[in-house]
């Protein structure tokens, strides 16, 4: 297929963002398409990006290396099946055994954290050669991560996710969470003490790796060596027939609520307004070049 335009496609552009626990930046220019597959590469090179982020509407420090984000403009998108064809990155050239730090993913999420939280993941982690976690976060008004906000699960897969290609899927429904590897189901989730998400999001495909302290993604962050990697074959969404809103009509921004819109920008170029407030101010200004 042809490669998307990330700054004109009507579906899907791109993340100036970054985790504050991260060691990365997300630029454009990092997430490639190529030999009919999108490639998403963590290097190490500081980005050429304001310090203002439009996704996450905020000053960040500078990181010393970048990577990518793909995600989609807006958030229209909640129950039904998100599936992806996806190989994790290798720490080091030609090396699909040697364990370091990264977090390669496919997820549903839901605004800059500050107001609704919400969000189902699969995250493929370098601790390993067969880590992947499945993870659900719901949470509002929450600046950072903290214990009690997810249910995760680590599962070890019998296979190396580095050497080859697996689809990872879940079934998203207002009562449950399913996630598959390769078609077979690997945990169900039914509610508890964090809720099944109600309310819609951007589907996000991204590469990032932790801070010194390696906390999560794999211990072993010294083991790094870039460019690394992550490979996307396909990715697929089918809308649940019980869902009378989302997506809007031609997956345009029909249908969205003023809260759907809320500080909802993902890029300085995607011409998206970042309504509301961030915890009482405005959200620092960013600049299309």
């Amino acid at each position: 297929g042809e490669p998307i335009d990330l700054d004109n496609d009507p579906v899907w552009t791109w993340s100036d963002g970054g985790l504050i626990e991260g060691q990365i930046r997300f630029v454009k220019e990092n997430i490639q398409f190529r030999d009919g597959k999108m490639v998403i590469e963590v290097l190490k090179k500081r980005a050429n990006v304001d310090l203002c982020s439009a996704a996450e509407g905020k000053v960040l420090r500078e990181k010393d290396l970048s990577s990518g984000e793909m995600r989609t403009r807006h958030n229209i998108f909640r129950y039904g099946r998100y599936e992806v064809r996806m190989k994790a990155p290798s720490v080091q050239p030609n090396d699909t055994k040697t364990n370091g730090n990264y977090i390669a993913t496919m997820f549903v999420f839901r605004d800059g954290k500050d107001k609704h939280w919400r969000e189902i993941d699969f995250e493929i982690t370098g601790d390993s050669p067969g880590s992947v976690t499945t993870n659900v976060l719901s949470a509002d008004n929450t600046i950072e991560w903290r214990a009690g906000i997810q249910a995760t699960v680590h599962h070890e897969m019998p296979f190396n996710d580095r050497e080859d290609f697996h689809v990872y899927a879940f079934e998203w429904l207002p009562d449950s969470i399913t996630w598959y590897v390769d078609g077979k189901k690997v945990r169900q989730y039914k509610g508890g003490q964090v809720s099944i998400p109600e309310l819609s999001g951007k589907i996000m495909m991204n590469t990032w790796v932790y801070d010194e302290r390696g906390l999560f993604g794999g211990p072993q962050v010294e083991n790094d060596r870039f460019p690394m990697q992550t490979e996307y074959d396909w990715f697929r969404f089918y809308k649940w027939d019980g869902d009378t809103h989302y997506p809007c009509a031609g997956l345009g921004s029909s249908c969205l609520t003023a809260d759907d819109r809320y500080l909802a920008k993902n890029n300085p170029c995607d011409g998206i307004a970042n309504e509301g407030l961030k915890f009482g101010r405005p959200p620092c200004e960013t600049h299309c070049r």
